[in-house]
């Protein structure tokens, strides 16, 4: 996968990319990834401006369309093909791993990261794809950029070391994560589940999806409503429920 990031501020992802998971996936030619001042592309020669007064009154500045338009035509002429274009914007799809997991399907991947007060409207004609990451609002979109691909790339096949990690991530299912524990067994008198420790698969599987399904009963009851539960997961359920009254 190829990713390009345009921004006003390449420096914020100095070092980001170049550690963890997403570095090694780099290293290992499975990601590309490139950050470019758009602000280059201005057609003020002087002062580089990018942004500008709204029209009909309004706060701020808006980002002028003329650099993005640019920007992208010389990304369109150095990386010719189909790309998913991302704009990062409070009115976009709420992202979720559902997103996450159909761009990660993308072979180029192009976010355009906002700033200022917003964007001129015809910038949109340029983009595939609005995210929004929540009702919330950023000072620019190079943060939720960074959280948009780090979720992204951990699912391109061969990024993780273990391959299945990413099908038992929390919402990979649409329920969250059961409980996870390493070693020691006991530690200041709080110990692991005895069921954890017993080598028998059936039991273990079978106590991790009961608590995975606990978990998200108490703490995101909202995503029950959003899966289709089977025969078995609502039997559980039911347990839970009577459980914890």
């Amino acid at each position: 996968m190829r990713i390009d990031v345009l921004s006003l501020f390449p420096s914020m992802f100095t070092g980001v990319f170049e550690q963890s998971i997403i570095g090694k996936a780099q290293q290992r030619h499975l990601l590309d990834i490139e950050v470019t001042d758009f602000r280059a592309y201005s057609d003020d020669l002087k002062h580089h401006t990018v942004d500008d007064y709204p029209y009909g009154a309004g706060e701020g500045m808006l980002l002028k369309p003329q650099p993005i338009f640019a920007a992208m035509a010389a990304l369109e002429q150095k990386q010719p093909g189909p790309k998913r274009v991302i704009l990062l914007d409070p009115a976009g799809k709420k992202f979720d791993q559902s997103v996450a997991t159909d761009l990660a399907t993308s072979e180029h991947l192009v976010f355009i990261c906002g700033h200022y007060e917003g964007y001129d409207e015809r910038i949109r004609h340029l983009v595939t794809d609005e995210i929004s990451l929540g009702d919330y609002v950023l000072t620019g979109g190079e943060l939720g950029a960074m959280v948009v691909i780090d979720t992204t790339v951990r699912l391109i096949p061969g990024v993780l070391g273990n391959e299945s990690s990413a099908d038992h991530d929390s919402f990979s299912d649409g329920l969250l994560e059961h409980p996870q524990y390493t070693r020691p067994a006991d530690y200041n008198g709080m110990q692991v589940p005895e069921v954890l420790t017993n080598g028998n698969h059936q039991l273990i599987a079978q106590w991790q999806a009961k608590e995975a399904l606990r978990r998200t009963y108490l703490r995101r009851p909202d995503l029950l409503q959003k899966v289709t539960l089977t025969e078995q997961q609502q039997k559980l359920l039911a347990q839970i429920k009577q459980e914890e009254k």
